[in-house]
């Protein structure tokens, strides 16, 4: 199906199957990560208008796009060990979060540069012989704030203790978990993510006072 970015007019080719008919599903322009609503009735966008096809055009069939219901929630798993990946995905999916797992950096990177997902949870060990220079967390360090302010990092690590708010703070993620705290990982995010939302709320509402927006 051909998919038109409502905000920037990119235009994009999809497989047919990705979308089951009737049903609906939300994705990121690639382009300018507009949120574009699509549904499965081939060749139209969510709103009923076909797409057009004067945008700029590529084949999106290797593009890791990852498709959410409305209203969904995405997260992305970076981790190697397939234990505590499998007590992330069951925590997660708890949370009524829909995770793509990452086979690698190269893998995890490509993802991330077609969507962005609401959380990355990245063990500071991934794909890496140094923890200090993971590929994911630099990716993430080198973001745009208009685009990673909308992210909540979580970080997995066996060095620094969970909730190690200044440690967090150096690696440029929003969370610390220790492995050893694996098990309540869903509880740890939760409360990170609360947090979190508490500070940026707090932070629009001096901006509001001072005139900056």
């Amino acid at each position: 199906m051909d998919v038109t970015c409502s905000s920037c007019q990119s235009s994009f080719k999809l497989p047919d199957d990705k979308i089951p008919p009737g049903r609906s599903a939300t994705l990121t322009c690639p382009k300018c990560k507009n949120k574009i609503n699509v549904n499965g009735a081939a060749g139209h966008n969510a709103d009923g208008k076909t797409a057009a096809g004067n945008g700029q055009r590529y084949d999106a069939a290797d593009k890791p796009f990852d498709f959410i219901e409305e209203e969904g929630k995405t997260a992305i798993i970076c981790e190697m060990n397939p234990l505590v990946r499998q007590t992330i995905i069951d925590n997660l999916k708890l949370m009524e979060y829909q995770s793509t797992i990452a086979e690698n950096s190269r893998d995890a990177l490509k993802r991330m540069r077609y969507h962005t997902y609401d959380l990355v949870v990245v063990n500071e060990d991934f794909d890496t012989d140094d923890p200090d220079t993971n590929g994911i967390v630099l990716y993430l360090e080198r973001l745009g704030m208009a685009v990673r302010r909308n992210m909540f990092v979580a970080m997995v690590s066996a060095r620094h203790r969970t909730m190690d708010n200044m440690m967090a703070f150096h690696k440029s993620v929003n969370l610390i978990i220790n492995v050893k705290n694996i098990e309540d990982i869903g509880k740890i995010i939760s409360r990170g993510i609360t947090d979190h939302a508490l500070f940026y709320r707090m932070h629009r509402e001096m901006l509001k006072e001072t005139g900056r927006i």
